[in-house]
């Protein structure tokens, strides 16, 4: 469904849909040591699987200009308080705390400089919903810069299970 909107809009480079996901915590670079850590300390975050599903489409902009499309997520207290759980795992490890106000959603493209025109591609499929999906674990992911823009390596993935 959602890969089925990812169409001609001059500008935008889209996610692989393996590349797809939701962001709980940007941890930023880290060294081994507390790699290792983190690695460990996700592993005490436990939680029952729950449902979500998509609601609408959006984009971020960046000095007025549209830089980033996404899918948005159906409200999910279960959601926030994974990422809660997550955040909380962070800094067990020494990770400052996240700044930034949790915004659940799914980045879908990228906009090369900005100069794409969204409002009528979000005009035309801002309606987006899903039937819910079973949400059963999450997964810590390695990033890697390159030209053709960040790659998402899974590191490690963890089951919901109280």
């Amino acid at each position: 469904m959602l890969i089925d909107r990812m169409e001609a809009l001059d500008g935008a480079r889209w996610q692989d849909d393996d590349q797809l996901h939701v962001t709980l915590r940007f941890v930023g670079e880290v060294d081994a040591r507390q790699a290792d850590d983190l690695v460990a300390a996700l592993a005490s975050v436990h939680g029952d699987p729950f449902p979500l599903s998509l609601a609408g489409i959006g984009h971020f902009e960046r000095k007025g200009r549209a830089h980033t499309l996404w899918a948005g997520l159906g409200e999910s207290e279960a959601l926030r308080q994974l990422q809660s759980r997550v955040e909380m795992a962070c800094r067990r490890v020494g990770l400052a705390p996240e700044t930034r106000k949790f915004a659940p959603h799914i980045t879908i493209a990228r906009l090369n400089g900005g100069t794409a025109p969204v409002g009528p591609w979000i005009s035309e499929h801002g309606d987006l919903a899903s039937q819910p999906w079973i949400v059963d674990g999450f997964t810590l992911f390695e990033s890697h810069l390159s030209a053709a823009g960040a790659l998402y390596e899974p590191v490690r993935r963890y089951a919901l299970t109280r």
